[in-house]
């Protein structure tokens, strides 16, 4: 979520509206620490997801896999750890993947309102539709953390801004399509999976961004609907 200011422009009478932040800052990435030699409580399912010998047991080798799927993803402390954080977002990806080429597999979005972005926020997943017919996605998203959460419900893109900043941080907002008050889908330079999550906005890769960009226009609709997981 960002400041929607903007000089010299009126957007459906929210000019000069300043919107809670809803950007995570742009992290550097965790710095290496030192390999804990302790076993998780999630070892199996760790080392099951990496690849690694399923045998409970922490080695020298199961931390450093760890490790660097902690600090790639921003999993802090990254300590090659095998705890409840780390599992969680690796469980996460095993059920985004699940869903295949089929996310309204549930009906949840509709198919009534034409083209159409619907975000899971249980599956932290968004696709673009156009009836019943799936036009891009799905797609992993950062959405809102706890006490910042994305708020659910029937929206329509209001306001676009391809170069947006935030007036109140000076943080970028590339490929900014805002639907509800400061929240919006923009891109971030870092991890879909980097807990615990946007102050409100959904967060989007570079690429998915611009897609997204391309394929909606003021007047489409959002339906947000779920709970991301932890709020």
């Amino acid at each position: 979520m960002g400041d929607i200011r903007r000089r010299g422009v009126v957007a459906l009478g929210v000019t000069g509206l300043v919107a809670p932040l809803a950007l995570a800052f742009t992290a550097a990435p965790a710095q290496a620490a030192s390999c804990t030699s302790r076993t998780g409580p999630y070892q199996k399912q760790v080392e099951r997801f990496l690849g690694r010998p399923v045998d409970g047991k922490q080695s020298a080798a199961d931390c450093k896999a760890v490790q660097a799927f902690q600090t790639k993803h921003g999993i802090t402390p990254n300590i090659g750890y095998a705890g409840s954080v780390t599992w969680g977002v690796m469980d996460l990806m095993n059920k985004q993947k699940a869903v295949g080429n089929k996310p309204n597999k549930d009906g949840r979005c509709p198919v009534d309102k034409g083209r159409i972005a619907c975000v899971n926020l249980t599956l932290q997943l968004s696709w673009i539709q156009d009836g019943a017919k799936l036009v891009h996605g799905p797609v992993p998203v950062r959405t809102g953390r706890d006490g910042y959460e994305t708020r659910t419900g029937l929206k329509k893109i209001y306001w676009r801004d391809i170069d947006h900043v935030s007036n109140l941080y000076d943080v970028p907002m590339p490929y900014s399509q805002f639907f509800n008050g400061g929240q919006a889908f923009h891109s971030v330079g870092l991890s879909m999976w980097n807990p615990p999550g946007s102050h409100g906005c959904v967060n989007m890769t570079p690429k998915e961004a611009k897609a997204y960009w391309s394929l909606l226009r003021n007047g489409d609709d959002v339906f947000v609907y779920g709970r991301k997981p932890g709020t």
